[in-house]
């Protein structure tokens, strides 16, 4: 069987196998890792699939995007991963609405969707450096759950170094403390007097200084390292075959920050899952929704939101899609990443933004319509969401509101962390608190440990190299 192989959206990078990329993390180029080619399964195959819990549909949809070495793995590794979350379907399905599901995305470790793609990355890590006998280092940026969901899944993982950059005082207090009751050389937080796109630019220019990448084989857990994005297209799979899929379309609202998730969503739908629209939901930091509504791209200040890991104002997965948009075209997308890099802004022309428009619709979500819709949520139908999925809930009202979309499709709105992380803003809308999940409560009660540093690139290069292994 002929194995996968790898691009960079830049160009300069081609023909590379599954461990590079994973161990590479960031191309070398600058560029974002995509397969060459995209899988796709049969009507047939799709329906083979309904029936399968979630630990063999992980294997079936994951297998193809891995070397031939690797794929007997796969299933041993969804099972260690997957029978160790809370609940028993492990993506819930909860009916709010006639026409709007909530998947329920909360049930790892961290009570965040990123334990879905961090725990499996940590064990085809674990495999890869045993494998090859070797260390890494990885440094992530998080706007909070990446960072918690990073440090949970790697704590034990002697083969690799991790340090986690979050912005100080702009993560919730929870999120905080998940990550900072985590410390020990070599697997700590670091926060930086800066907003989420500070410390995601630290991270790119340490990938962007050779030396160091290679000296100390530096990787990527954040959501640039495709290997990361992976395990998140198959609740996409699991969703849409609950409801009925291949026989019907469903369309995702997906509350989107750094465009990840949703995009794990696009490949989904390329490898022959009827979605019929991807709603990217953004909270106030509506850089996405100015995009698909005017074909501009412009990074503006970030304004703190009740949605903090979606307080994003460059979104780094986006230009995975604008290179899928562009034919594969690296000349072209490089020219609009590079007008991006210094004037903070591009844009693309009308034929252009209708090939976007065709897949995706957006909605922004402000602070007032969050509580709203958590109050209503609530009230009307007994379901506390947290601030986030509040937003995917709520745009996907508007959607249906609006008729932007097809009434007779089902949505399934993504749930990306449970209440209990967020209280004050669920105190602000319902004048209670929510009540922690045993695990939470725990580690409320732990001491905190972390370093603060200041932005700037220099000091945070030399603080890792010497809290290494």
């Amino acid at each position: 069987m002929n194995e996968v192989k790898y691009l960079s959206t830049r160009g300069l990078e081609t023909d590379l196998n599954f461990e590079q990329v994973l161990l590479s993390g960031l191309a070398r180029d600058g560029g974002l890792y995509l397969p060459n080619k995209w899988p796709k399964f049969t009507t047939n195959e799709l329906y083979a699939m309904r029936n399968l819990d979630y630990i063999s549909l992980a294997d079936k949809i994951i297998t193809p995007f891995v070397d031939n070495k690797t794929k007997s793995q796969i299933n041993s590794i969804c099972k260690k991963v997957y029978n160790n979350f809370g609940a028993k379907d492990v993506a819930p399905l909860k009916r709010v609405e006639n026409q709007i599901y909530v998947m329920e995305l909360f049930h790892g470790p961290t009570f965040a969707f990123k334990d879905y793609a961090m725990q499996f990355l940590a064990e085809i890590f674990d495999y890869v450096l045993k494998k090859n006998r070797t260390k890494i280092l990885i440094v992530g940026a998080t706007s909070g759950d990446t960072g918690s969901a990073a440090l949970e899944a790697f704590k034990n993982n002697t083969n690799v170094d991790l340090f986690i950059l979050f912005p100080n005082n702009k993560v919730s207090r929870i999120q905080q403390k998940q990550m900072t009751t985590i410390f020990n050389k070599g697997c700590q937080s670091i926060a930086l007097e800066t907003d989420f796109d500070g410390c995601q630019s630290i991270v790119k220019n340490l990938f962007n200084d050779l030396n160091f990448k290679d000296q100390e084989k530096l990787s990527a857990i954040n959501s640039i390292n495709w290997v990361r994005l992976i395990p998140q297209i198959v609740y996409y799979f699991y969703g849409a075959l609950k409801l009925g899929a291949p026989d019907t379309q469903v369309n995702f609202s997906v509350p989107t920050g750094n465009f990840g998730n949703i995009f794990s969503g696009w490949v989904a739908k390329k490898m022959g899952l009827p979605i019929n629209t991807l709603i990217c939901a953004s909270n106030q930091n509506d850089i996405l929704t100015r995009f698909f509504e005017t074909g501009y791209m412009e990074r503006r200040i970030v304004d703190p939101s009740y949605s903090p890991s979606m307080d994003i104002q460059v979104s780094s997965n986006f230009e995975r899609l604008l290179f899928e948009m562009l034919g594969r075209d690296s000349e072209k997308l490089n020219s609009l990443m590079k007008k991006f890099e210094t004037n903070n802004k591009y844009f693309v022309d009308q034929s252009l933004l209708k090939q976007f428009k065709e897949t995706f619709k957006s909605y922004r979500v402000k602070n007032s319509e969050i509580v709203d819709e958590i109050k209503y949520t609530f009230n009307s139908k007994n379901y506390l969401l947290d601030p986030h999925s509040a937003v995917g809930v709520r745009s996907a009202r508007q959607a249906l509101f609006e008729g932007r979309i097809d009434k007779s499709i089902p949505i399934i709105s993504l749930a990306c962390a449970h209440p209990a992380k967020f209280p004050n803003v669920i105190k602000k809308s319902l004048n209670f608190e929510p009540k922690n999940p045993k695990n939470l409560e725990i580690i409320l009660q732990k001491k905190e440990k972390f370093k603060i540093l200041e932005n700037n690139f220099e000091t945070i290069k030399s603080y890792i190299k010497n809290n290494m292994r």
